[in-house]
């Protein structure tokens, strides 16, 4: 009797056990198996192997357990006929599946058997060409299906529709009304309310507040706020949140839909700023970074304040000095001061001061960004912002019809000398060829300055409205600091002084120089670089 050892596969765990007689599930695998081997008067089962969930296109062999130990049992000449359903259940990559099949007939002698496609033989060229060819076509088969599903899931997404896994923070599911073609309704997102408010109480605490990702975690966490799955907060998962592509309105890949956009929890102005804050707060950016790693503490300034004399950073620091006087009474000095890191650790030369009194340094800050945000007043207001637009894009429309008419005028006129060259080679024509040869080449440069006019026309209104859709954002941010900036707690006037300010520079004398954002100087003419001395008026 000839020993078999069979092997039955399936990709999904859902075909492990169907009821139906599937021809995918492994019951029906086993029963088409045995019954085959019924035909065979001296074949006998003795042992089986089952992979469930296991992607025969995915999983080399070498990760395949069954695989491996069908291989040693070959070895050990532990059975001559190996028996599947249909050659692919061994495996379905083109540039492996074929050599093992090889392998097990040429050197481990094992006979392999399809119950569908029969025996696959080495005898000649032909049997090898055919065993290449079988699981060439079977891994091509693989890479359709991934990609229909692929295109399918990624327009399911567009759709705004649940297509599996865990839910972003944010939202939950409900009946869409679409059903799959199994008949099975499949699920839409939509924005859960509570979540949504603590998803926006994290986005405000980011970018008005400059609060860290362990900060936030902390609070969410102390106020009994839970993530989606009912854990507690932590810094990765705030990170995650806070990049999360849905609240954004997009998929993974980048792309949106109308039905994304609807579903959007944070504004394009919002998620570039947290970008920004998230990407100068990275250590690979250290240099360059303008935004306070910590806005905790009593100092105004962090983040974007320097030595005006060195160029090295400004830290804070405590001085305390505590004693008792002759008279017994007690002497208690606490004083936030700023210091140049570089001068007191002798990282350099510097001939500015080593320390500076916060509050002093604070004082002046606060009086000249009330100064600035006064200018407000002068500022061109939003609505004027739309006008000019409106009144630009008016004569956009005007010069575009005027350029259109000429060039339709001009065409016709070609047209028309182009219906002369025939006239004119029979000598029916007014115009002799050199003449109509000079016109038709008058119209030719006229239609391609008009062309080129057109083009450039659509090009200056296009970066118009880019400037506009830029400004716009920036003067509504700006116009919201001057209005707050009052009622603003330190965290929060802190964010906006690393905003508003791309450096401040600290010198002898308490000399204070302001370089302002280039994006909010269009707001406060006159305003570029600034010296102030504490004290001064």
């Amino acid at each position: 009797m000839k020993r078999v050892y069979t092997l039955y596969r399936v990709s999904t765990k859902k075909q492990v056990n169907i009821s139906e007689n599937h021809e995918n599930d492994i019951p029906m695998q086993r029963g088409a198996c045995h019954e085959f081997v019924k035909y065979q008067k001296d074949w006998e089962i003795v042992k089986e192997f089952e992979e469930k969930g296991v992607s025969g296109f995915k999983v080399s062999a070498k990760n395949r357990d069954a695989i491996l130990d069908l291989q040693e049992a070959a070895l050990n000449k532990e059975f001559d006929v190996l028996l599947v359903f249909m050659f692919d259940r061994i495996g379905r990559i083109d540039d492996e599946t074929p050599f093992i099949v090889e392998w097990f007939v040429k050197t481990a002698g094992v006979e392999v058997w399809s119950v569908k496609e029969g025996e696959q033989r080495f005898e000649t060229h032909v049997d090898k060409l055919t065993n290449y060819i079988r699981f060439w076509q079977a891994s091509g088969e693989s890479e359709k299906t991934s990609i229909r599903i692929r295109t399918r899931i990624g327009q399911l997404k567009l759709d705004g529709l649940y297509t599996g896994g865990p839910l972003p923070y944010g939202y939950r599911t409900s009946p869409s009304g679409v059903k799959n073609r199994k008949g099975q309704e499949l699920k839409k997102y939509e924005v859960d309310l509570e979540q949504f408010v603590v998803y926006r109480m994290i986005v405000e605490k980011t970018i008005n507040n400059g609060a860290g990702s362990y900060v936030i975690a902390h609070y969410l966490n102390d106020h009994g706020y839970k993530t989606a799955n009912g854990k507690k907060f932590t810094s990765k998962a705030v990170l995650r949140l806070l990049s999360s592509p849905l609240p954004r309105g997009y998929t993974n890949t980048g792309e949106t839909s109308k039905a994304l956009q609807e579903l959007k929890i944070i504004s394009e102005e919002e998620a570039e700023r947290i970008d920004e804050i998230l990407r100068q707060r990275g250590k690979i950016d250290d240099e360059k970074r303008r935004i306070a790693l910590r806005t905790k503490g009593e100092a105004m300034l962090s983040g974007n304040v320097f030595c005006a004399h060195c160029g090295g950073r400004i830290t804070t620091t405590h001085h305390k000095d505590h004693y008792f006087r002759k008279d017994g009474s007690e002497y208690l000095k606490d004083e936030l001061k700023y210091r140049c890191y570089h001068k007191a650790n002798k990282l350099c030369e510097c001939d500015g001061q080593t320390n500076y009194i916060a509050s002093k340094v604070d004082e002046t800050v606060c009086r000249i960004m009330r100064q600035v945000f006064e200018n407000m007043s002068g500022a061109p207001e939003e609505d004027k912002y739309k006008e000019i637009l409106k009144k630009q894009q008016a004569a956009h429309t005007a010069k575009r019809r005027k350029i259109m008419f000429e060039l339709k005028k001009n065409r016709r006129q070609l047209e028309v000398l182009q219906t002369e060259i025939g006239k004119t080679l029979l000598g029916d024509s007014l115009y002799t060829p050199e003449d109509l040869k000079e016109a038709i080449g008058v119209v030719k440069t006229r239609i391609v300055d008009g062309e080129n006019d057109l083009e450039k026309l659509d090009s200056e209104m296009s970066q118009k409205k880019e400037i506009a859709e830029a400004v716009l954002p920036a003067y509504r941010r700006f116009k919201s600091w001057a209005e707050e900036f009052d009622a603003a707690d330190l965290e929060q006037k802190k964010m906006i002084a690393c905003q508003l300010f791309d450096r401040i520079e600290l010198g002898k004398d308490y000399t204070i120089t302001f370089h302002m954002n280039v994006t909010y100087q269009q707001f406060c003419p006159g305003w570029n670089t600034a010296d102030y001395t504490c004290g001064a008026a």
